[in-house]
């Protein structure tokens, strides 16, 4: 049977605004079944914590499991990199955090295009970066440790964890704000540079706040200055290194993403539940007991702050020449 022109092009239209309408359709009923967050760092460190405690946060809003899944390696970029080529259908999603932005210039061979290829969801942490020394150290501000190291140019080093990482980049742009030519002594993690601290191989350390806070408020370590632009809540007494620095500020981050084109109702449910955890008080103080501070921002605004943060980092790394290791 032949249809009449004018028939067969209605239908041709419905039948390609299918695709369309079972996507908002689905979108509408998100989720209907678990979600995978991807995290490209092993389990039980703060970043993996910080996705399990908002996967369960979103899970009892949600009505669906949000399940961690841990694909380490080369810089969080194999995690990443399995979330820009999965279905954009919002039931698979990135934690991501600073190394994100720092991986475009570390590594201009990338297979994609974090900027371009994600959608950015929501934030969920700003995590400072601390700047300590041992208790029994003279050096007692910032401004006492710069003094002192360009005093003692080859007995002075700053620990800090391996190149790329984001406390590296923290200490690697104190060093050129700050004008100290001294080496950074990478270790394999926090303690194993907390460890060099207390037995004098180095004379300071940089380190994520969720490794020393506990350890400075008990005394064990002695923070001369955080990372952040001002003080922060996590260690009030605590001063900005921007007080000494001016302009300095290097904290990390952690956040949610999802592959570019998901659904905007799937990524606006998200956002919307993610910003209603952060200001729920058992989340904020678990945030904070993980080292950092609620990042509250829409999906547009966690956007442009990524793409700052690309931009800042790679002129630090291309500057300094930093490799990734």
């Amino acid at each position: 049977m032949k249809l009449p022109r004018r028939k067969f092009l209605h239908l041709a239209a419905g039948a390609a605004a299918l695709p369309a309408v079972s996507r908002i359709a689905s979108a509408q009923a998100y989720p209907t079944r678990p979600v995978s967050i991807i995290v490209g760092f092993p389990a039980g460190g703060g970043i993996d914590l910080d996705a399990r405690l908002m996967g369960q946060w979103l899970s009892d809003r949600l009505g669906q499991p949000f399940n961690v899944e841990n694909r380490t390696g080369a810089g969080s970029n194999i995690a990443t990199e399995a979330v820009v080529r999965a279905p954009a259908d919002g039931y698979t999603l990135l934690l991501a955090t600073a190394a994100n932005a720092l991986s475009p210039a570390l590594d201009p061979n990338l297979n994609f295009n974090f900027i371009r290829d994600i959608a950015p969801v929501a934030g969920i942490a700003f995590i400072p970066i601390v700047m300590v020394v041992s208790p029994s150290s003279a050096l007692k501000t910032v401004a006492d440790f710069v003094a002192y190291a360009k005093a003692h140019l080859g007995e002075t080093a700053i620990g800090t964890t391996f190149a790329g990482s984001p406390v590296f980049m923290a200490a690697a742009l104190f060093k050129v704000m700050a004008g100290v030519a001294v080496p950074l002594a990478q270790h394999s993690s926090d303690a194993a540079g907390i460890a060099d601290l207390l037995a004098g191989k180095v004379q300071a350390h940089f380190a994520g706040a969720g490794a020393v806070t506990e350890d400075i408020k008990a005394g064990k370590l002695r923070a001369l200055g955080i990372t952040t632009s001002t003080r922060s809540e996590l260690l009030a007494d605590v001063p900005a290194i921007a007080e000494s620095v001016p302009g300095y500020e290097a904290s990390s981050w952690a956040g949610l993403a999802a592959p570019r084109d998901t659904p905007a109702q799937i990524v606006e449910t998200l956002n919307r539940e993610v910003n209603a955890g952060l200001v729920d008080t058992k989340i904020k103080a678990r945030i904070r007991e993980l080292g950092g501070v609620p990042m509250r921002m829409d999906a547009a605004e966690f956007g442009k702050f990524i793409a700052e943060q690309t931009e800042k980092w790679g002129k630090v790394i291309r500057t300094a020449n930093i490799k990734a290791q």
